[in-house]
C-alpha cells in the first residue's frame, strides 16, 4: 500500500477507538469538553509522532532475529516500547506544564495515563504486525494519531450539544455517550470502502 492509504486506513477505517476499541476510557473521560478533548489529542499525535519511528527502529535493529545483535529478543517488545512511550509522555507533560498551565490542569491525571493508553500501545504493536517499512511506520502512526484525535475531537462536540439537549433521563449520563459512540463507530464505517485492501 502507499502512503495515502496506510494513512487513510489507520486514521478512518481502522480507527483506533471505533475499530479495535482501544483507548475508550479517555476517549469517553476526557471527551467532556472540546478543549480538553483538543489538547489531549495534540498530545497524543505529538507522542505517537515521536514514538513510532523509536519503537519500529528499536524493533528492528535490536528486538527481531534479524537484528544487530542477532538475537530473538521480541518478548521483550511490551516493555521497550512502554519505556519509550513513557519517556515522550513524560516530556509531554513537562511542555504542556510550561506553555499551558490551564490545559495541564484540565488534562489531569489523563496526560500521565497516555503511558499506559492501550491505544498508544496498540499502534506500536499493530505496526509490527502489520510488518510496515519505516516511512510507513511512520505514516501509519501519525494516521492512527490523527484518527484518535479526530472521533475524540468530534464526540466531545457532540457530548457538548448533548449536555444541553432534552435527552430523556433514562438515557442521560454515559448512556447517551455509549449509544452516540456506537452510532459514531457505525459512520465510520461507512469509509471502508476508501481503501482497497
Amino acid at each position: 500500500m502507499d502512503v495515502v492509504s496506510i494513512f487513510i486506513k489507520s486514521a478512518f477505517i481502522d480507527n483506533l477507538v471505533l475499530a479495535y476499541f482501544l483507548g475508550m476510557c479517555s476517549y469517553l473521560a476526557v471527551s467532556k469538553s472540546v478543549n480538553t478533548a483538543v489538547g489531549l489529542g495534540a498530545a497524543v499525535i505529538f507522542v505517537l509522532g515521536i514514538t513510532m519511528p523509536i519503537n519500529w527502529l528499536i524493533n528492528e535493529y535490536l528486538l527481531s532475529p534479524e537484528g544487530l545483535l542477532g538475537t530473538d529478543l521480541t518478548f521483550l517488545r511490551f516493555i521497550i516500547f512502554i519505556a519509550v512511550i513513557a519517556s515522550m509522555v513524560q516530556l509531554v507533560e513537562m511542555v504542556i506544564e510550561k506553555f499551558s498551565p490551564t490545559l495541564y490542569t484540565s488534562l489531569g491525571i489523563f496526560l500521565p495515563l497516555i503511558t499506559t493508553n492501550c491505544a498508544v500501545l496498540g499502534v506500536a504493536l499493530l505496526n509490527v504486525n502489520a510488518e510496515h517499512n519505516f516511512a510507513e511506520s511512520i505514516v501509519y502512526g501519525f494516521g492512527a494519531a490523527v484518527g484518535f484525535s479526530l472521533v475524540l475531537i468530534l464526540f466531545a462536540a457532540m457530548r457538548e450539544r448533548l449536555a444541553a439537549a432534552d435527552v430523556p433521563s433514562p438515557f442521560k449520563g454515559s448512556a447517551i455517550a455509549m449509544v452516540t459512540a456506537g452510532l459514531m463507530s457505525l459512520a465510520f464505517l461507512g469509509f471502508a470502502g476508501l481503501v482497497s485492501f
